[in-house]
C-alpha cells in the first residue's frame, strides 16, 4: 500500500521554474514504478515523466530538456523540476504509483494516485 500527497505548485510566470514534490508512505515503496501525470480543465490525464526502481526515467516528447523527475527513497519523495515552464504547462499535477510495463504512458498503470497539485503558468 502507498499514500502519495503533492506539494510545490502554484503561480508563475511564462519561462520560470517550479519543482514539484511528491510525499510518499508505504513499506514497499522502492519497489514501485513512479509517474507524474497532468490534467487540464476539460481534458483528459496525460502521462508527464516516469522513474522506474532502477532510476531509469522517461518523458513525453513536449517536455523533454525542460522537466527532470527523481526520487529519493530513503525520504521517499519523488520530484518533478520543471524549468522553462509554458502556459500549455498549466495544469493539475499528480503522482502516481504502480509496477509498470509498456502500456506505462496509461494512467490504468498506477494504482495509487495523489490527489494532485495545480500549475499555473501565466503569459
Amino acid at each position: 500500500q502507498v499514500q502519495l500527497v503533492e506539494s510545490g505548485g502554484g503561480l508563475v510566470q511564462a519561462g520560470g521554474s517550479l519543482r514539484l514534490s511528491c510525499a510518499a508512505s508505504g513499506r514497499t515503496f522502492s519497489s514501485y514504478d513512479i509517474a507524474w501525470f497532468r490534467q487540464a480543465p476539460g481534458q483528459e490525464r496525460d502521462f508527464v515523466a516516469r522513474i522506474r526502481w532502477s532510476g531509469l526515467r522517461d518523458y513525453t516528447d513536449s517536455v523533454k530538456g525542460r522537466f527532470t523527475i527523481d526520487r529519493d527513497n530513503i525520504k521517499k519523495m519523488v520530484f518533478l523540476q520543471m524549468n522553462g515552464l509554458k502556459p500549455e504547462d498549466t495544469a493539475v499535477y499528480f503522482c502516481a504509483a504502480g509496477s509498470t510495463g509498456s502500456s506505462y504512458r496509461g494512467v490504468s498503470a498506477y494504482a495509487y494516485w495523489g490527489q494532485g497539485t495545480q500549475v499555473t503558468v501565466s503569459s
